[in-house]
C-alpha cells in the first residue's frame, strides 16, 4: 500500500483549537522557533498558528483533523517522559498520512518503552509495537521487512534491556558473512579485520544504546559477543539473547543450524528483509524457508513489517517507492 497525501479541499475550510495545559511540554512539542510547527505544515496543507499554549489549526477539513492528531500523538509522548525532534514530528506525521487520525491519537506504545542506559526507546509505528511485544512474549520471533523499519535496531535494543535487567546473561549478535556485491577476501587484514566492517551496524545499534566504556567492558567480559554465523556451529545458546541480522542471506541449512543453538533460557529474534538477498543465483533463502515452515507454530511470532513502518530520513519511503513502481512496470506485461 503507497504512501497517499492527506487530501486538501480548497473550498471547504475549517478550524480548530487545541488547548496544552503544561507550558513547558508545549514548548518542547513546538520545537526550537516553533520548527515542528513549520515542518507539520509542510506535509500537510494546513496552518498553524501558536500563541502561549494554545494553536489553531485552520484548513480543509482533512488537514485540520491530521494536523491535529499530529501534535496529540506528539505530546502524550512528552506526557510520558519521551523526548521528540524531528524523527518523531516525521514519524507521526507518516502515521496519520497512511491511516485515519483517530488511530494516531490513539496509538500504543508505551507498554514497550525500553530504557537503555544513554536513551529511551519506545516504539513509532503499530508494526514496531507489535514487534517489541512479541519479543516479550515468545522465545522466538521473525521480523521481516524492507529496509529502513527498525527491526535490527528494536531487536538490539530488547536485548540490551533484557542484559540489564539480568533476565539474559548473553547478548549474542550475528550475521551471515555473504558479500552484498564485494569480496571480503580481497580486504587486508586476518579473518576478525575481514567480518569487523560487515558487522559494524551492529556495534552502530549499540553504541547509541550504551556508554562506550560499558560496551568496551561488556564486548571484553562476552557479556556481549558480535559474530558472523559461522562461528555459531556446534555451539548451544543457554541463557542469552541471540540475534541473527540479515536472515535472507542465510541457506535453508544455515537457518537450520542457527535455529537449533536455541538453549534453555534463551531467546531468538532473526530479521531480515526477504525481497533483498545477497545470495548466489539459484540458491534458496533460509529466511523464506524458515517462515514457511515454521508461521504459524506456536511459540513463534512472524512480524510482518512494509514500507508504512520506515522510520529512517523520509527520503528512503520515496526511495523504495520509486524502486517498486519500477520493478512493477517491469513485471507488468507489454500489450503492444
Amino acid at each position: 500500500m503507497r504512501l497517499k497525501p492527506v487530501p486538501a479541499l480548497a473550498t471547504d475550510v475549517t478550524s480548530q483549537t487545541l488547548r496544552f495545559d503544561d507550558n513547558p511540554l508545549c514548548a518542547l512539542l513546538f520545537g526550537q522557533h516553533h520548527e515542528h510547527l513549520a515542518l507539520i505544515e509542510q506535509q500537510i496543507p494546513a496552518t498553524l498558528a501558536a500563541r502561549g499554549n494554545v494553536v489553531t489549526v485552520s484548513g480543509p477539513p482533512a488537514a485540520v483533523e491530521a494536523a491535529a492528531a499530529v501534535l496529540q500523538q506528539l505530546y502524550r509522548r512528552l506526557e510520558g517522559g519521551l523526548e521528540i525532534d524531528r524523527n518523531e514530528v516525521d514519524a507521526a506525521l507518516r502515521m496519520v498520512r497512511r491511516g485515519t487520525a483517530a488511530d494516531a491519537i490513539g496509538f500504543p506504545g508505551e507498554d514497550v518503552l525500553i530504557r537503555t542506559d544513554k536513551r529511551r526507546i519506545s516504539p513509532r509505528s503499530p508494526t514496531q509495537a507489535a514487534f517489541l511485544r512479541a519479543m516479550q512474549r515468545h522465545d522466538l520471533v521473525f521480523g521481516i521487512g524492507p529496509a529502513g523499519t527498525g527491526k535490527t535496531y528494536l531487536a538490539v535494543a530488547a536485548g540490551v534491556s533484557l542484559l540489564k535487567q539480568r533476565v539474559v546473561e548473553r547478548l549474542i549478535l550475528s550475521r551471515p558473512a555473504v558479500e552484498a556485491g564485494e569480496r571480503l577476501g580481497f580486504l587486508p587484514g586476518d579473518m576478525k579485520d575481514k567480518v569487523d566492517p560487515y558487522l559494524r551496524p551492529l556495534y552502530d545499534a549499540l553504541q547509541d544504546m550504551l556508554p562506550e566504556g560499558k560496551l568496551g567492558a561488556k564486548l571484553e567480559s562476552a557479556q556481549i559477543e558480535i559474530a558472523p554465523l559461522a562461528f555459531m556451529r556446534g555451539r548451544t545458546l543457554a541463557n542469552a539473547f541471540v540475534i541473527l541480522d540479515e536472515g535472507q542471506n542465510t541457506t535453508p541449512s544455515q537457518m537450520k543450524m542457527f535455529l537449533t543453538r536455541l538453549g534453555e533460557n534463551s531467546r531468538m529474534v532473526v530479521t531480515g528483509d526477504p525481497s533483498q538477498d545477497d545470495l548466489p543465483p539459484g540458491t534458496a533463502s533460509g529466511l523464506k524457508d524458515a517462515i514457511g515452515k515454521l508461521d504459524g507454530v506456536r511459540g513463534i511470532e512472524v512480524v510482518r513489517f512494509t514500507e508504512r513502518d520506515i522510520v529512517r530520513h523520509p527520503l528512503v519511503e520515496t526511495i523504495l517507492d520509486a524502486y517498486y513502481r519500477a520493478d512493477d512496470a517491469r513485471a507488468a506485461p507489454d500489450h503492444g
